[in-house]
């Protein structure tokens, strides 16, 4: 009779199983119990920029790149426009205040110059023979007072023998009114003679007042042509050297062209540029420095020149005390501009990291240096070498600098 033979449950190859399953859960919560779930990413610890925290001198400045320039620069425009007949220096030579640099020639101009000459002549022999008809005039008129008094002496001698004639009824009372009436009608000319004169002579001060204004007028006229013949000959307002002057013989210029630019060399400015960013941040008087051949140099912000053209404004720099022995015009000079106090404050260099986290976190290494964790920090003012660390981290931690592009989201990286 055969015999039922009973499956066992617990064979030794399920127990071995088992046995490996529960160890595999074991490692796995103790690895989750070590890195507390925290996401890793293995990176090549030679690859890393670090740098670590310290406490320090932090003062907040930008870096410009200035061009040096003279101190002042004069432009010579042309006053008339013209022919150029001669130049008589060349560019980048020295000139003195007064010296000749170049000369125009305007045949124009010149033909006007002899026009109003020729009109001041005529309007003169005007004024002459007007001034001699009047005098002529103002003669006539006198003449005929002269003759008007000449006629009443002789009537009044007259009148009065008549009159006495006429009491003694030797003449008739006919005459006698004759000799009267036509002593009384000189005499009321010679009033009106007088006022005559007397207007004449009026008429004759206001006219000459207007003849001579206008002579004073038409002379002014002819100075100003000439002074315009005389800007025809561009001269150095000031002491300096020349530069941009690359006219030629025979070129024509127009009114308002720009010749040259005398420059001062007594002194020299640094105009630089800066990023629109900083507008609100950058005033007179602000102080700058940049070394040279081992000395430092400080400068101040002279002129701001606030027209914004592609982002950026330029402000004129002036030395402060001494300025280097070799400096030249055009010079390109690297400098610093302050933008606050020097002030204490825990430092970390500047890298690329901030691309990233924009200065939010930072990986931070641990004492034993092979495991960089992620720890939320806050920045504040920056120059170009160093961020000031407001808080999150402490002097002498280690901190990741280099980009964190290559990293994602990780919570922590492990150094190999």
């Amino acid at each position: 009779m055969d015999r039922k033979i009973e499956k066992k449950t617990w064979t030794w190859q399920r127990i071995l199983l088992i046995l490996v399953g529960i160890g595999g859960v074991a490692l796995i919560i103790s690895a989750i119990s070590k890195t507390g779930g925290a996401s890793r990413l293995n990176v090549q610890r030679e690859r890393l920029l670090t740098d670590t925290i310290n406490e320090g001198v932090f003062k907040e400045y930008i870096t410009l790149f200035g061009v040096v320039e003279p101190i002042k620069t004069v432009y010579l425009d042309a006053v008339e426009g013209g022919r150029v007949e001669e130049v008589f220096l060349e560019n980048g030579a020295i000139v003195e205040s007064g010296q000749d640099i170049l000369r125009l020639s305007n045949t124009d101009l010149e033909l006007n110059v002899l026009n109003q000459e020729a009109q001041i002549v005529t309007q003169v022999n005007n004024i002459r023979q007007t001034s001699i008809l009047m005098d002529q005039q103002s003669l006539n008129y006198r003449e005929q007072a002269l003759d008007v008094q000449y006629r009443i002496d002789q009537l009044e001698k007259q009148f009065k023998r008549n009159e006495s004639l006429y009491r003694d009824s030797v003449i008739s009372q006919v005459d006698f009114e004759a000799t009267q009436d036509e002593y009384e009608h000189l005499m009321r000319r010679t009033k009106l003679m007088k006022a005559t004169i007397e207007k004449d002579s009026l008429f004759q001060v206001m006219q000459k007042d207007q003849l001579e204004t206008t002579l004073n007028l038409m002379r002014r006229n002819l100075d100003f042509a000439r002074r315009s013949l005389d800007n025809l000959t561009i001269k150095a307002p000031i002491s300096g050297q020349v530069s941009s002057l690359d006219n030629e013989i025979g070129q024509l210029i127009n009114r308002g062209d720009r010749i040259a630019q005398i420059d001062i060399l007594d002194d020299y400015k640094i105009r630089a540029r800066i990023d629109e960013f900083y507008i609100s941040r950058i005033f007179p008087q602000q102080e700058g420095n940049f070394t040279m051949d081992g000395q430092e140099y400080t400068l101040r912000i002279q002129k701001i020149y606030p027209e914004v053209t592609n982002g950026s404004f330029e402000v004129d720099l002036i030395f402060v005390g001494d300025r280097p022995a070799n400096i030249k015009r055009g010079q390109t000079i690297s400098l610093k501009l302050s933008l606050s106090d020097e002030k204490e404050a825990m430092l970390l260099a500047k890298g690329g990291f901030f691309q990233t986290t924009g200065g939010n976190w930072v990986y931070v290494l641990d004492p034993g240096g092979e495991i960089a964790r992620k720890r939320r920090i806050r920045v504040g003012n920056q120059n170009p070498n160093y961020y000031e660390v407001i808080e999150g981290l402490q002097p002498g931690e280690i901190v990741i600098v280099s980009s964190y592009e290559n990293f994602g989201d990780k919570d922590e990286l492990v150094l190999k």
